[in-house]
């Protein structure tokens, strides 16, 4: 699908497998999907737009919002319904406290006929988070197509290895599939992807590639990446827009850009900072040093705190002494 290797850069290996699992939707897929990698290595993304661009029923739920058994079950039945039912038929909401009613109910909604003769996927980001719950519901989602007789797969997302989650009480191992962290390279593809249209992809590019040669041996995480550069692009092509410099001259852009990342360093990536006051920072040429923070308060506070009971302590000691 040429459209999708354009939404899904630098993660062919990962959709091709995907792809060959989901099969036909008349097909029964693989019970169970366990997918990890570090944080922003992909795994939602690829995940939802490929679930999207088949056009193939799934739920999405995230297991921090629903931090209890109810509130995953019920979220899970509920938007379930609304894939199988119109507007009117799916105003009633579904209440589950159990995972036996779970299951009960979750065969009710599936015999609709828009999802009897298809694969329904359930898909659970941050996965790890079931673990602080009942002992019985990861091994009862590991084996919902086997306990319910339906087409049914579900998709979990972690950032932890599958041996780490494992039960100890032993489960259905389901199919596991690594994200592994984006290579420079990757990451110069996929920012330089998102250059603005009134500029030129090889200006854009030439910017990613400065801003990874600063950041990247600090942090790969895409999307604080993505973050910096959208914050700091304006301040380089600024002598473009005075009309100071064009797109080619690489060195003046760099000198007037260099002392804005030293700061971004700084600031930003730790978001001791707002993107606004960020902003702020930039037009007034204000050092960030004197944006100082609750944090900053709090540790001067503490620093100023320990030196007095420290010399307090000393005093004491002192006419003890004597």
């Amino acid at each position: 699908m040429p459209h999708l290797e354009n939404m899904v850069l630098c993660r062919e290996s990962q959709v091709s497998t995907l792809q060959s699992l989901f099969g036909e939707r008349h097909h029964f897929s693989f019970p169970s999907i366990f997918i990890y990698g570090h944080t922003a290595s992909g795994k939602t993304y690829v995940t939802q737009t490929l679930l999207r661009s088949l056009e193939l029923p799934h739920v999405f739920v995230n297991c921090v919002e629903c931090f209890t058994l109810r509130l995953l079950l019920e979220q899970i039945l509920n938007k379930l319904n609304h894939l199988s039912s119109s507007e009117s038929e799916c105003s009633t909401h579904i209440t589950c406290e159990i995972f036996n009613d779970f299951v009960r109910l979750f065969k009710r909604i599936t015999e609709a006929e828009n999802l009897k003769d298809q694969t329904v996927y359930i898909v659970l980001d941050k996965a790890e988070y079931l673990r602080d719950m009942e002992a019985n519901l990861l091994p009862g989602f590991l084996r919902l197509q086997e306990l319910t007789g339906r087409n049914v797969t579900v998709i979990f997302l972690s950032e932890i290895v599958w041996e780490k989650f494992r039960p100890n009480t032993g489960c259905f191992e389901p199919f596991v599939l690594y994200f592994p962290d984006y290579s420079i390279g990757n990451l110069q593809k996929i920012l330089s992807h998102d250059h603005p249209p009134e500029y030129s992809a090889d200006f854009y590019a030439a910017y990613i590639n400065i801003l990874l040669g600063v950041f990247y041996t600090v942090c790969r995480d895409l999307k604080e990446l993505r973050h910096l550069a959208a914050l700091n692009f304006p301040k380089y092509c600024e002598p473009v827009v005075k009309g100071e410099a064009n797109e080619r001259d690489t060195r003046k852009l760099w000198r007037n850009i260099e002392p804005h990342l030293k700061k971004a360093m700084q600031t930003v990536y730790l978001r001791e900072i707002s993107s606004s006051q960020w902003e702020k920072l930039q037009k007034d040429d204000t050092d960030p040093g004197q944006l100082k923070g609750i944090k900053g308060i709090v540790e001067t506070v503490t620093r100023d705190t320990s030196m007095i009971t420290h010399n307090q302590d000393t005093k004491v000691h002192t006419k003890e002494h004597i």
